[in-house]
């Protein structure tokens, strides 16, 4: 797998949807030896010949959310690590709603798709575990995020 430098870590979207006209902004939360990135955006924002490639669906009600598990690498660096993800989004009054992600290689870049159903400027809870290939500990991430109309 190729390294990343540390830099990267907040642009990682923009490596690992390289496919998307996506110029969203990862977040991420550190775990030791690894790191959990994650971004939300409108379907909407990807390009309609690259969701129809992808089998993603373009819609102003559907977000997607994407995920990559980082591990530290030997250099200091970052590199993908392949995985299982699971989750549930919460809608504004609590209704839980799980999540399907789909794992997604893209060269040595590995990360994990959902698609998920939303109105906008509803305020939406993510309660995610990742589980590195390998490891013998998961890790959970919970954030909020709203999204708007374009």
């Amino acid at each position: 797998m190729i390294p990343l430098p540390r830099l990267a870590r907040r642009t990682l979207v923009a490596l690992a949807l390289a496919w998307t006209s996506v110029a969203a902004q990862a977040e991420s939360v550190a775990f030791d030896d690894y790191e959990v990135h994650y971004s939300v955006f409108p379907s909407t924002f990807l390009k309609p010949e690259v969701a129809a490639q992808n089998n993603l669906n373009r819609s102003k009600a559907i977000g997607i959310l994407n995920i990559s598990i980082m591990e530290e690498n030997e250099l200091g660096g970052l590199q993908t690590v392949s995985g299982q993800v699971e989750g549930k989004v919460l809608n504004d009054i609590q209704q839980p709603r799980f999540l399907a992600f789909r794992r997604i290689q893209e060269g040595d870049a590995v990360y994990f798709i959902s698609e998920f159903q939303y109105r906008p400027g509803e305020l939406l809870t993510f309660h995610v575990t990742a589980r590195p290939t390998g490891a013998g500990t998961d890790l959970p991430i919970r954030f909020a995020h709203t999204l708007y109309e374009e």
